[in-house]
């Protein structure tokens, strides 16, 4: 069998959203990054409704990201959610390893204010 690595990270990320699931009171923040963009979004999945969302497109990024851009982006969405009411999340790393851009992304979103 071929090694795959979006294969990996689907079967990793099934296991990791067995475990934590979002709510009203504290939404899951799931993480999806290419090779061109970060996208962020605060999700309930009670409902399947997603409350706040950001992406590095926002911020006018058309280069690839970075870790400073995915600083940028967690803060962007912190900002988001914090005026929204929501302050307590469950972070979802979609299957990702927690390092560099979704390490950078985590930390801006806590300066901004969210707490997981």
């Amino acid at each position: 069998m071929a090694f795959n690595k979006n294969k990996r990270r689907q079967r990793i990320k099934r296991g990791i959203r067995k475990k934590i699931s979002g709510t009203d009171s504290r939404p899951r923040l799931s993480v999806y990054k290419s090779n061109t963009g970060i996208y962020v979004q605060l999700v309930n999945d009670l409902e399947g409704h997603t409350l706040v969302s950001a992406s590095s497109k926002e911020l006018g990024a058309k280069q690839n990201i970075n870790v400073s851009i995915s600083k940028e982006v967690g803060k962007k969405l912190a900002e988001k959610a914090v005026a929204d009411g929501h302050t307590e999340i469950v972070f979802d790393r979609s299957g990702y390893l927690y390092h560099g851009n979704v390490k950078a992304l985590a930390d801006g979103a806590r300066e901004g204010g969210l707490k997981f």
